[in-house]
């Protein structure tokens, strides 16, 4: 599968050729924006500044854009400071010099409110497509694509845990978004064999019920996750071959942490700047068995990208949960291009892996 055609806006059409040029207002003190900004969407938003339309960079929803000189950027407006001008109006149309393109990948073909990767409803009822799935994934590696991955810690309970050691090992996995658990319970799988104490077999284990916070235990007596995988103290797993092949990885703390593991970015603001340095970078992007990440990277990430020549590019998003809520939510709050497939992370894991090797063969 090849990414969808971008229809460029038409600016030579009069309601466009007569805007105004995009009005800027200074900030008036930091992180507070002046009345009357313009809120951005994750679509094509383009301002006319002179004689030209333009797209800002670092494209994501819930955002302010920002004028420096001749460079326009989306920044969150917490990030702003006082003096800073920042892009004025609500109208979407182009009457305030702001125009965003609802329209650029339907070729008139559906609703002009609709953005779509795949027409398809969640339901755990309709077929997924691996072999399209997977050659959209393919097709990114061969690219250069940037895919990034956000896992939950079901993905190490259901035994789903040595097929994203084989994504990351192939070059499938660009970067790697998740929480303390995972990284956890991965860990606990590489030195006793265990996830929560249960067995590979899911059954508990004598004493199980510890073995996660002697893992975390062994891993802060070194300091961090990657001495611990260059001691020897973590020796297969996820988080041993995102260290040993350094494909960069974000850990995000909650409240409710064991531990947390050395590495763990507990400040939730600081954890959303480092895991935005990665979404702005996304060509691709696979949710897997995880509500609030996917929820979360899914607000960061924009309904395009432009790292192929410059040019808007559907942002491949694949969501992945067993139940129809979790990828309705994601949609329901603003990420309507993702893609969802309804059923266990070890399932889509191993059926996604078996048709990407069979579609990688020569």
């Amino acid at each position: 599968m090849t990414p969808q055609e971008y229809f460029a806006p038409d600016f030579t059409a009069p309601t466009l050729a007569q805007a105004p040029e995009a009005r800027f207002q200074p900030v008036p003190s930091d992180g507070v924006l002046p009345e009357g900004f313009f809120s951005t969407s994750n679509l094509p938003t383009y301002l006319r500044v002179g004689a030209t339309w333009r797209l800002p960079t670092r494209p994501r929803m819930d955002c302010a854009i920002v004028r420096r000189g001749d460079d326009l950027e989306v920044i969150e407006p917490r990030r702003l400071r006082a003096g800073e001008l920042v892009a004025m109006g609500l109208a979407e149309d182009g009457s305030d010099g702001i125009y965003v393109h609802s329209a650029g990948f339907l070729g008139g073909a559906h609703s002009a409110n609709e953005f779509r990767f795949m027409s398809t409803e969640v339901s755990r009822e309709r077929p997924v497509n691996y072999e399209e799935l997977a050659a959209r994934i393919i097709e990114e590696k061969r690219r250069g694509g940037f895919l990034i991955w956000v896992a939950g810690p079901a993905l190490v309970h259901a035994r789903a845990r040595h097929d994203f050691e084989w994504f990351i090992q192939q070059g499938y996995v660009q970067a790697m978004l998740a929480g303390n658990a995972v990284a956890v319970h991965d860990i606990e799988a590489a030195t006793f064999g265990t996830t929560l104490g249960m067995s590979n077999t899911g059954k508990p284990t004598d004493g199980g019920h510890g073995l996660h916070m002697r893992a975390i235990n062994r891993v802060r007596a070194v300091g961090s996750i990657e001495g611990a995988v260059r001691e020897g103290v973590i020796r297969s797993g996820i988080m041993h071959a995102l260290v040993t092949t350094g494909v960069p990885f974000v850990l995000a703390g909650s409240i409710r942490d064991d531990g947390p593991l050395p590495g763990i970015c507990t400040d939730a603001l600081a954890a959303q700047d480092a895991m935005r340095e990665h979404t702005v970078k996304a060509t691709g992007a696979i949710l897997i068995a995880s509500a609030l990440h996917a929820i979360a990277v899914g607000n960061m990430l924009p309904a395009y990208h432009t790292h192929y020549a410059g040019v808007p590019t559907p942002l491949m998003t694949i969501c992945v949960d067993q139940t129809e809520f979790v990828v309705n939510k994601l949609k329901d709050r603003g990420t309507h291009q993702a893609y969802g497939v309804v059923t266990n992370a070890q399932d889509f894991m191993h059926v996604l892996r078996f048709y990407i090797e069979k579609g990688s063969q020569p």
